[in-house]
């Protein structure tokens, strides 16, 4: 019998966005509104805070060193744009939707984007603080270099979705979906919640062994010296 030489399992990458902007008009003032239509815009070095932008559509935009404490907007959209060195507490994008999405070195804390579909986007740099995902769907999506503390992705779909160089700290992946996720790249992994969920992700041989505890008591055994 001839055997079949193995090949090593390889992990479908991330079809990863680099946004290329048009030439941006500035920003002619004013707040943001309900269903505005933002197009080719460079909104830099504003205070957006507590403004209702609900519905808006962000197409070919930048938004630099932006304040969006409280900001409102749920079910806005986001396309072909950058956040750059945006920052706030509270911000609600639930509902959203970001498709060819930069965010670099963000500051956040407690963002709102449970519900949110999130397709070719990349997280560089920064800290984002309670990020609420929670029944958000994931595709192609790219965390590189940044910390997330306490991230909620329960009942999230994630599909092609890869850390690399950065730090999950107490997150909760309960009842999570996933298919091609890779956390080979994550230099903190620290699960609060749903290490049963871990099915259709690839983690490498020393996150087994830091996870070996937390699968055990999931699955009730008991390590006895």
């Amino acid at each position: 019998m001839v055997r079949k030489e193995q090949r090593p399992e390889t992990v479908k990458a991330a079809r990863r966005v680099e946004v290329r902007l048009p030439e941006l008009a500035p920003w002619p003032g004013g707040g943001l509104e309900p269903d505005g239509d933002y197009d080719g815009l460079e909104l830099a070095d504003l205070d957006l805070t507590g403004q209702e932008g609900v519905g808006a559509r962000f197409m070919d935009c930048a938004l630099r060193r932006c304040v969006l404490d409280e900001a409102g907007l749920a079910k806005a959209r986001f396309l072909d744009s950058v956040l750059d060195g945006v920052r706030g507490v509270g911000t609600d994008l639930s509902g959203a939707s970001l498709r060819d999405v930069e965010l670099l070195d963000a500051r956040l804390g407690g963002v709102q984007l449970h519900g949110a579909v999130l397709e070719r986007v990349v997280v560089r740099g920064g800290k984002i603080d309670y990020l609420n995902l929670r029944m958000a769907r994931l595709k192609d999506v790219v965390f590189e270099s940044c910390v997330l503390v306490e991230p909620d992705f329960a009942s999230a779909v994630l599909e092609r979705v890869e850390f690399r160089d950065c730090a999950l700290r107490g997150a909760d992946f309960s009842g999570v979906r996933m298919t091609e996720v890779d956390l080979r790249g994550v230099t903190a992994l620290e699960i609060a919640r749903g290490v049963e969920a871990l099915a259709g992700a690839v983690i490498s041989p020393g996150q087994l062994f830091e996870l070996a505890p937390a699968m055990a008591a999931q699955l009730g055994v008991r390590v006895v010296a």
